[in-house]
């Protein structure tokens, strides 16, 4: 293929190949030069133009196929548009000639259809160019179209269309010939050409005058023809044609040319009329209308007025938005009256009317649900409001007027109800979209939509009252805050009016509806409306039979209102269950006997009441049982099963019972067998099994003997075929935007679908995915399917012998009926064995023996050579499933044999089709049927039906079958891979393009194929990279394909091939095509570019959203999308397409893609994300809104304020989103948030303003979050202060993150304050409303959560301004003190639970930041008093903030400790297990009601850790000391305290005592504290555990709960054990610290205990008997640690834990194995030092709570761990810091060391050898091979000092160990590094002041001489450095001190040693001059120590100096300097008095 790839076709090449190669060389290099000719410089062209025009028009007489024969004539466009166009008209005379020629075989036809094309394209390419030439091409054409056949008209149209578009206006001469062709071919035969000719008509209108003036009339007619008998496409084509230019002629300005014309302006009534003639007469003309009109007899064919209905769409969006805002009313009053009493005839029938009602509603939902904005749709809320009113009126004067005329006006009456029910339903679905946004709307008392639409609930028609009770749903489901009030309401209205059956059905339709609506509204609504609807019901029931106008009504309603309650889930009927089972078990006659006598009794109206309360009683159990499993326990199956039997019985009798009272009771024994089956289909079969034999019965008669002649198959089929085999039956059963009507063509024309007054009790159910109404069908029908679903369950459950008798009475049922009446039958028989074989296969059943599976065979067999291919492809799916079934490879084998034999005999289409589909659904069972060479016969088969030109049907269904198979042969498949692929390029090259099923069905297969070869599409070789070429060569096929359909198979297929490989799939092309099909009108089109688009953007985003941008600059003629790229980029296109998306799934997907762009961009990008954010959320925000709180800003920010006032209304007019609704506003919040999550992980500059500043001077391209802080903040205010309460509770998220994520950032202009200080005015307005009385509880919580943030976050220092936010959680707090009583019963009660913990636990936030800030002020107050004194005013205004957070909250303390401990309590009891529930308070907790505890729990778990640690900081800031002496504690108001701890009001003691309270409490917190900690759940939040260890942190803080640990062992070792846990599950550093702080204090604990005992022991007992004291602490006499019981265990088992898990190298198991023996170091990160530190401090002081023995058990392993971190951590470090854990390890030594156990006469000898063994240990680090380099000698020797100093001398002076410690010494002051020796010299300084000599004196006599020595020796190497001078200066300390402790006989001695070598250090003057700094440092040093020594040792000193006179001139000469010096420096002083004072700041300073 490579070699396809030049300019000139490589002919050499190309005659060496096949003849199918040919075709693809040929397609490969047209597609070459395609890309290669708009990039080739002209003069190449013209260098080559002459032979590339002879080979490309010579290719024209080789029969091209389609896709090569557009190619050509693209080609040669481009060729002569860019080069020269001399031969240009040789070229059309002869493509003229080609077309003239008389040659009508089939082979020559490729070669005219391909001349017919190529002039098209050279026509739109050249245009005016092409001068006259066109009158004769086109005559031509026009010519040869008189006797072309179907394809030949195809092409000529569209190349019409190509010839008009590139002429434009010169085209005028032809315009009237080439419209009389088109209109011709406008109600052609072939649909294809049909759409060809609505594509050339509609470009022919651009210029035609007449055909949108004079011939307006006769275009319209001529559409409404073209629509009959039409499908899909050509509905979407004329639909298009007619809206058009009917949108033309109205907006037309009149022309100057159009005046001739005697052209009239048409006003939209015109317009309008004319539409709506084609709506209410169809086709037959205005005037014409035929006898059968006038008769009134004929109806409009459906798919005219489906037709009509689309051009009613078109006609409104292409006048747009705006336009429909301005004429809406006369547009609905049009709309609606298309359905009204004007029009009898279109509304003669049900069918009719509901087809009408349909279309309308449809018109409606897509013009004013899909143009309008959210304001407009408002307005058109209130003018719909308006229509219904009129009705109203004309309803309420027909019932009042009592006249003889009343029987004429009911006409009226039952007529206007069409109207009424488009205008409810439109209104339901306005307000259901605008959600809270309609809440205005409902207030506006000036339309009273809420008025308007109770009042038609007593509408006498019963379809207006079912519609009015669903737009009350809508109405509810959007604002949920009216559900409670219209329940109300509408209770009390049907108990006021119980005596109008329309009031009675009216408004129990309205509740039930209303009961339906609770489940979509998180709110809910009072627990208590249950009850009282429980009683209604029971009333209604009970009063049925008083009164026999109302009974049937009363029944029903009863009936439904119970089954809609049933919807409230279990919580709600369990407590109804009982009254509930009782009507149940009343309703049905107990046994035979008494059924017998019912049916002797009755008339027809007792039995049609009997009917209807059993069918409505089967209804409610059935609603019982979907909706409330979790009650269905055996208990209340028992009480289930009695009525069952007889229900049944009275099913047998139905039939008679008809026979004896009539036809009347026709439907309502329908519908009683429809509602029984259903319930039967929802209950185990077990419990009835006993009637299986009748209810087969029954079913088989349903099935053979349908009372109805309609077909029903499409919508019993659908659901039992596979969803793929679907699209082999066209557009009909796919998803398209117009589903909603299209669904009537359907059904035939006896049914238009389903309707809400079909079954009233489908009014509370679950609406279907893609419906906004429920649209159940008529009885007839609906017990058909129900029928079928129940056979499914019953025969699965049934014995052999029985299914077959059963399969044989149906197959006998199929051979005795003939005609359309048997294809129902079989249909019927079908559907109901295909449920059953699914439900066989389910439970894995077996069929039976060998003659049930020849009779299912035979049953199946006949219905896959059935006419109706629906019927086929579910008699397919039922052949495989019946293999499935069977699961024998043989009966598998016999299948697939006969399908072959049939294949092989058969001639005809329909067996063809049927058997081989079946071939291809086996294997979807099987799933490769193992074999290859049944594999190759089928392939081989499937082959050979693909290639039967003859018929398409043939070919798609045979390559969609060969398709199934690639899929699921798997790897079996790969030997057929290649001959696959080109067959598939064959046919995709020649088959007609007006064959679109076959090119579908090759796209799946080409998917298949691809996914089949998978990754092995990376590779490099021969054979893998031309199946590549193939694979994307038959894409780039699809890609031109004119069917969208295809093309969305092409796309598929391209997104398949770059996710195996990447690299070979042209991105920019790719995208290209995705943007250009992003605006589709075919919904899976749009679907397959965004799925494409969402995998594209997950690896190259940056890449796709380039290409789109880029794309759209270069503005080629064929790119032109709908959506606006440039401007706002790929992003803001895909925004705006989500804003206009109806359907659910696309619109998941378009989030998914924006979400991954965002992810890989918005850091990059980030001013234009946030600026596509902005636009979003501002083109709904009112700006004066905005304007009005920013002007309260400071200065600065109100300047820029006024300049956005200024700019408002010029940004109404650039906006690129006008008016988008909530839910893309909600999405945009959310960009927000994710925008600034992505920006935290990107680096700190996005939260640093001086350093975002500072980069982006560096590089302006550089983009940082924090410069855009004003707008992030503008942002949430607008989406928090909106109407939407969805986006109010996005815009609070926002702020709640901007404030937390920014509250740091400094300002940098104004120290000491923060950025986000300016913008409190817009916080403060953000939060006020979401506090106002009427905004819901969620909002009200979130807001809480955002208050609490804010005051906590510390930005607001003044209190004055804080107390603004503060107010509003003071407020809430009042609220929340009236408690549950008070909160307004309009939501469910557990929500007002929701808000008051959300209040509480916002305090409890404060709080807890206010105690924390005023403890760190407090540490840093104490800390600056230790340095300097001045402190005192720098306190003051620190603490003045922090104290005065604390002030604010303090005043409600008292009452919020109160409602803190309650809400712990309610939480302690609701985390009991559920075997503890019969414990709990019967009335509920203090927040929460016994009914609603479910729903209450998740708020407790939200909000219960910050509670329980401000609950716990606030006892201890108390010290457990309160108890208010007043309050009595037990008669708190109800509301606001704790009930009782744990105990029932009657065994409470009158009064606690204080002990007893506190204890109380502090169990409490402990309880919670250690439940919680056991067992977090895995997605237990981090917050949650750290501030129940803080929790745990403050209790212990305080003497009181600490003396209770302390005291209790047992508790303390269970604390210790959960913490242990915790800490192996949660990796997290914060919580390892926080739990060991815990430890830490709870050992303190067991200390102040143990330490207590033993006071107490000492001063009972006396000082006497000291001997006999008994032993406290751990291990008592013996030592032993009981593993469990022993708080010390536990507390070592903790630490030893966190210090294995940082160093592995501690444990001793794991020091054996090589992996830990390398010894390298391992660097500890900062947070694991900081853990280890903390564990060793708590290790240090263990031994403190045992006893001496117990200390002696533990002190090896302390010992033991002490010294492992220290040799595995001392390493150095590079700025000679001490590693964090060195200093932890040596303090801790220093603790043991000093222990009194070590000196406790008990234990002291063990003491004493265990620490010298860890001396020696120590000192053995030392000698570990090879590793000195990297030890860390200093912190060994301070360890062995520390040994020295702290532990007692036995231990330190035993010979081998002082030998061995003083040898380290010696070795580490001959150290190279002078830091070392800097530290050893400290250290032995430290070691020679002991005060015990026997310590101190063997180191002064080793080390002394050679420290003399190595200070002496300095006099020949002066210091280089100042480390060095360092060093000396130490040594000369040591000397110094040890001068100083000598005693007096040695002192001479030493000072002798120290003074020469001081003077050696003195420099004389000349040396002084150019001496370095540190040899003048030391100079100065040595001559201040002579200055004092001198006089303290004058004897000696002076001795020296008489003996050597060097010394002592060198001594003077340096003293005499040193004055001079003096006197230079304050005679310098006194000159320069500027210069001195800076320095000495700096020394200050220092």
């Amino acid at each position: 293929m490579e070699l396809a790839h030049s300019l000139l076709l490589n002919e050499e090449e190309y005659n060496q190949l096949g003849e199918y190669q040919k075709s693809e060389f040929i397609f490969e290099w047209l597609r070459f030069l395609e890309k290669l000719l708009p990039v080739t410089s002209r003069a190449d062209i013209r260098e080559n133009q002459k032979k590339l025009v002879e080979q490309l028009t010579s290719l024209l007489n080789n029969a091209p196929g389609p896709p090569t024969r557009r190619l050509v004539a693209k080609n040669l466009a481009v060729l002569y548009s860019t080069g020269d166009t001399f031969s240009v008209y040789q070229t059309i005379e002869k493509c003229n000639e080609l077309i003239r020629s008389k040659d009508d075989s089939p082979s020559y036809l490729p070669t005219k259809l391909a001349a017919v094309v190529c002039l098209g394209y050279l026509y739109k390419k050249l245009g005016r160019i092409l001068g006259n030439s066109f009158t004769d091409t086109v005559g031509n054409v026009l010519k040869a179209m008189k006797n072309a056949e179907s394809q030949g008209r195809y092409e000529i149209m569209l190349s019409l269309q190509n010839i008009l578009k590139g002429l434009g206006p010169a085209a005028i001469p032809c315009h009237r010939d080439i419209y009389k062709a088109a209109r011709s071919c406008l109600t052609d035969r072939s649909m294809a050409v049909r759409c060809a000719a609505a594509k050339c008509l509609l470009e022919l209108q651009n210029e035609a005058v007449f055909m949108w003036s004079t011939d307006l009339d006769s275009v319209v007619t001529l559409c409404f023809k073209s629509f009959e008998g039409s499908n899909y496409d050509v509905r979407l084509a004329v639909s298009k044609l007619l809206g058009t230019i009917l949108a033309r002629a109205l907006t037309s300005k009149q022309t100057p040319a159009s005046t001739k014309h005697n052209f009239r302006r048409i006003s939209l009534e015109e317009v309008m009329e004319l539409l709506g003639t084609g709506f209410l007469r169809g086709s037959s003309g205005f005037l014409r209308a035929s006898g059968d009109m006038l008769k009134g007899t004929s109806s409009v064919s459906r798919d005219v007025r489906v037709g009509v209905t689309q051009a009613y769409v078109v006609f409104a969006s292409t006048l747009g938005g705006q336009w429909l805002e301005r004429n809406f009313s006369a547009f609905l009053s049009h709309i609606l009256d298309l359905v009204s009493q004007s029009h009898p005839k279109a509304i003669q029938s049900q069918m009719d009317a509901i087809g009408c009602r349909r279309c309308v509603s449809f018109i409606l939902r897509a013009t004013v649900g899909g143009l309008l904005g959210e304001k407009a749709q408002i307005a058109a809320a209130k003018e719909i409001c308006q229509a219904i009113w009129k009705l109203k009126k004309v309803v309420d004067a027909a019932m009042s007027d009592s006249n003889l005329e009343t029987r004429i006006m009911t006409a009226d009456v039952t007529a206007s109800q069409h109207v009424l029910v488009c205008a409810l339903q439109e209104l339901g679905s306005l307000i259901h979209g605008l959600g809270t946004t309609a809440a205005p709307l409902l207030q506006d008392s000036s339309t009273g939509v809420l008025e308007a639409v109770i009042s038609v609930i007593l509408h006498p028609s019963i379809s207006v009252r079912l519609t009015a009770a669903w737009c009350l749903r809508c109405i509810a489901v959007a604002l949920p805050s009216y559900v409670s009030l219209l329940l109300d309401r509408s209770i009390e209205r049907l108990s006021a009016l119980k005596s109008s059956p329309e009031a009675v059905t009216g408004y129990s339709f309205a509740v039930a509806a209303l009961l339906g609506a609770v489940k979509h509204c998180p709110l809910g609504i009072p627990h208590g409306k249950g009850k009282v609807i429980m009683t209604v019901a029971e009333d209604l029931l009970c009063s049925a039979s008083q009164n026999s106008r109302i009974s049937v009504q009363r029944t029903q309603a009863g009936w439904l209102l119970i089954a809609a309650l049933m919807t409230l889930g279990p919580a709600v009927v369990q407590h109804h269950l009982p009254r509930m089972l009782l009507l149940w078990k009343c309703v049905f006659p107990s046994s035979p006997k008494d059924l017998e006598t019912e049916k002797t009794r009755g008339d027809s109206f007792t039995w049609q009441v009997t009917l209807e309360g059993r069918a409505g009683a089967l209804c409610a159990i059935k609603s019982f049982v979907s909706h409330c499993a979790g009650l269905l326990t055996d208990e209340v199956v028992q009480r289930l099963l009695p009525p069952l039997p007889g229900a049944v019985d009275l099913l047998t009798q139905l039939s008679s019972i008809c026979k004896s009272y009539g036809n009347s009771l026709k439907t309502s024994s329908t519908v009683y067998r429809h509602k029984l089956y259903e319930l039967l289909a929802v209950l185990p079969p077990k419990t009835y099994e006993g009637s299986f034999c009748a209810v087969l019965k029954e079913l088989v008669a349903d099935l053979t003997i349908p009372d109805s002649q309609i077909d029903a198959s499409t919508f019993l089929l659908p659901p039992l075929c596979h969803e793929d085999d679907l699209l082999l039956l066209g557009p009909l059963l796919q998803e398209t935007d117009h589903r909603f009507i299209e669904e009537q063509l359907l059904l035939g024309n006896s049914v238009a679908g389903g309707s809400l007054e079909y079954d009233p009790y489908s009014i509370y159910e679950k609406v279907a995915k893609r419906d906004s109404i429920p649209k159940p069908l008529p009885p007839v029908l609906s017990v058909v399917s129900a029928a079928t679903r129940l056979f499914g369950v019953i025969f699965s459950h049934i014995g052999e012998t029985h299914r077959l008798q059963v399969l044989e009475q149906l197959l006998n049922s199929i051979k005795q009926t003939k005609g359309s009446r048997q294809q129902i039958v079989q249909l019927n028989v079908v559907s109901a064995f295909s449920t059953s074989l699914k439900h066989l296969a389910n439970c894995k059943g077996s069929l039976g023996p060998e003659e049930v599976k020849r009779s299912a065979l035979t049953l199946v067999m006949g219905a896959l050579e059935s006419n109706n291919p629906l019927l086929r492809c579910a008699a397919a799916e039922c052949w495989a499933r019946l293999a499935q079934v069977v699961s024998d490879s043989a009966f598998t084998a016999g299948l697939a044999q006969v399908s072959f034999d049939k294949i092989k005999s058969a001639r005809d289409v329909v067996s063809r089709t049927g058997h081989s589909l079946a071939l291809g659904c086996l294997y979807r069972y099987l799933g490769g049927i193992g074999s290859t060479q049944h594999l190759n016969a089928c392939v081989g088969i499937l082959y050979t039906l693909s290639q039967d030109n003859t018929s398409p049907d043939v070919q798609a269904w045979a390559l969609h079958s060969l398709s199934l198979i690639v899929d699921l042969a798997g790897p079996l498949y790969h030997v057929h891979v290649e001959p696959t692929l080109s067959l598939i390029l064959i046919l995709l090259l020649t088959v007609p393009p007006t064959y679109t099923e076959v090119h579908q069905s090759l796209g799946r297969c080409l998917n298949a194929l691809i996914t089949t070869l998978g990754p092995e599409l990376q590779g490099s070789s021969a054979t893998v990279s031309a199946l590549r070429t193939s694979c994307l060569l038959g894409c780039a096929v699809m890609q031109d394909n004119p069917d969208c359909l295809v093309q969305a198979q092409a796309i598929s297929c391209l997104q398949q091939l770059h996710m195996f490989a990447p690299r070979h799939v042209n991105l920019s092309n790719l995208v290209s095509c995705l943007c250009v099909n992003l605006c589709s009108s075919y919904l899976l089109l749009r679907r397959a570019v965004v799925a494409c688009l969402r995998q594209l953007v997950q690896r190259e985003a940056a890449e796709v959203s380039e290409y789109a941008v880029a794309l759209v600059k270069e503005s080629r003629e064929d790119f032109t999308p709908d959506i606006n790229i440039r401007e706002i980029g790929l992003e803001g296109a895909l925004l705006g397409l989500l804003d206009k998306e109806l359907d659910q799934r696309l619109c998941q997907d378009i989030k998914e893609t924006l979400s991954h762009m965002l992810t890989s961009m918005a850091v990059e990008k980030l001013s234009f994300w946030l600026k596509l954010c902005k636009d979003v959320l501002a083109a709904s925000a009112d700006f004066n809104t905005v304007a009005s709180v920013d002007t309260t800003q400071e200065e600065e920010t109100a300047k820029l304020d006024d300049a956005s006032i200024l700019t408002s209304e010029s940004y109404e007019r650039f906006h690129p989103f006008s008016n988008p609704r909530w839910s893309t506003r909600v999405f945009a919040a959310e960009c927000v948030c994710k925008i600034i999550n992505q920006c935290e992980n990107a680096g700190s500059a996005h939260f640093d303003i001086t350093l975002a500043q500072e980069r982006k001077q560096r590089d302006s391209r550089d983009d940082f979050l924090v410069l855009h802080l004003a707008d992030l903040i503008r942002m949430a205010f607008m989406a928090a202060t909106d109407h939407s309460d969805q986006l109010r509770l996005s815009g609070l998220q926002t702020l709640l993150i901007v404030v937390r994520k920014f509250a740091a950032v400094p300002e940098p202009e104004f120290p000491g304050h923060v950025i986000l200080e300016q913008y409190q005015a817009n916080v403060g307005a953000a939060l006020r409303p979401a506090f106002a009385p009427e905004t819901p509880p969620d909002v009200t919580a979130k807001a809480c959560q955002v208050c609490s943030a804010w005051i906590a976050s510390g930005v607001v220092s003044d209190l004055n301004d804080l107390r603004r936010v503060h107010q509003l959680l003071v407020s809430s707090l009042v609220k929340v003190q009236a408690g549950k009583e008070a909160q307004g019963q309009q939501y469910n009660e557990s929500t007002s639970t929701m808000e008051i913990l959300a209040v509480l636990k916002a305090w409890a936030e404060v709080y807890i930041v206010a105690v924390e800030k005023q403890k760190n002020q407090s540490d840093a107050h104490n800390h600056s008093l230790k340095t300097t004194k001045s402190a005192e005013e720098s306190y003051r205004d620190i603490t003045s903030s922090a104290g005065g957070l604390l002030d604010l909250v303090q005043a409600d303390l008292g009452t919020l400790s109160k409602l803190w401990l309650a809400a712990l309590q309610d939480f302690a009891l609701l985390i009991l297990p559920s075997e503890y529930a019969s414990q709990l308070p019967a009335e509920g907790g203090t927040f929460y009601t016994a009914e609603t505890i479910e729903n209450a729990r998740p708020h407790y778990y939200n909000s219960w850790a910050l509670i329980l640690y401000a609950t716990a900081l606030w006892l201890t800031t108390t010290g457990f000391i309160v108890v208010d002496p007043d309050e009595g504690v037990t008669n708190l108001s109800r509301p606001v305290t704790p009930t009782t701890m744990c105990q029932d009001s009657s065994t409470r003691p009158s009064v606690k005592s204080p002990e007893d309270v506190n204890t109380d409490r502090f169990h409490l917190i402990l309880g919670i504290s250690v439940e919680f900690l056991c067992s977090p759940r895995s997605d237990a939040a981090m917050e949650n555990i750290i501030a129940c260890l803080r929790a745990l942190q403050a209790l212990f803080d305080v003497p009181w709960p600490r003396s209770k640990i302390g005291g209790d062992q047992e508790l303390g070792v269970e604390l210790l054990n959960v913490l242990h846990r915790l800490i192996l599950t949660r990796e997290s550093p914060d919580i390892q610290l926080a739990a060991l702080e815990v430890v830490r204090l709870i050992l303190f604990a067991a200390q102040e205990h143990v330490k207590e005992k033993r006071r107490s022991a000492e001063v009972d007992d006396g000082a006497a008997e000291k001997e006999t004291l008994p032993e406290f602490g751990e291990g008592k006499d013996t030592g032993g640690l009981v593993p469990g019981k022993s708080l010390v265990f536990a507390t070592l088992e903790f630490c030893v834990c966190i210090l294995v898990r940082q160093l592995p190298q501690l444990n001793p198991k794991l020091t054996c194995s090589p992996a830990v023996q390398s010894g390298k170091h391992l660097l500890l990160s900062e947070d694991g030092s900081r853990l280890v530190s903390a564990a060793l401090v708590i290790l240090s002081d263990v031994p403190a709570i045992c006893s001496p023995e117990g200390s002696v058990s533990v002190l090896p392993t302390i010992l033991y761990l002490i010294i492992g971190v220290l040799r595995e951590t001392a390493v150095k470090l590079q700025d000679e810091q001490l590693p964090l854990t060195v200093a932890a390890s040596l303090q801790a030594l220093k603790g043991l060391l000093s222990s009194p156990m070590a000196r406790a006469e008990k234990s002291r000898t063990a003491w004493t050898d265990l620490l010298r063994s860890a001396l020696a240990t120590v000192l053995d680090c030392w000698d570990q091979d090879g590793l000195l380099q990297q030890r860390d000698e200093v912190s060994l020797l301070t360890a062995i000092t520390v040994f020295i100093l702290s532990s007692s001398p036995e231990v330190t002076t035993t010979e081998c160990l002082q030998k061995r410690c003083i040898e380290k010494f010696k070795i580490t002051l001959d150290s190279k590094d002078p830091f070392v020796q800097y530290k050893c010299y400290q250290l032995l300084h430290s070691i020679f002041q002991h005060p015990n000599k026997t310590v101190s004196y063997p180191y002064i006599h080793s080390l002394a001489p050679s420290i003399v020595r190595k200070l002496q020796e300095t006099e020949k190497a002066k210091p280089e450095n100042a480390a060095e001078l360092q060093v000396i200066q130490e040594g000369i300390k040591v000397l110094t001190a040890l001068t100083a402790t000598a005693e007096e006989e040695h002192r001479a001695h030493l000072v002798a040693c120290l003074l020469p070598i001081l003077i050696s250090f003195l420099l004389d003057e000349n040396a002084l001059g150019s001496a370095t700094n540190a040899t003048k440092n030391l100079h100065e040093f040595a001559l201040q120590n002579l200055m004092q020594i001198g006089p303290q040792y004058s004897s000696v000193f002076k001795k020296l100096m008489s003996s050597s006179p060097t010394m002592k001139a060198r001594l003077e000469s340096a003293v005499k300097g040193n004055q001079e010096s003096i006197k230079v420096k304050t005679a310098k002083h006194a000159k320069n008095p500027g210069k001195s004072s800076s320095i000495q700041l700096k020394t200050n300073f220092l």
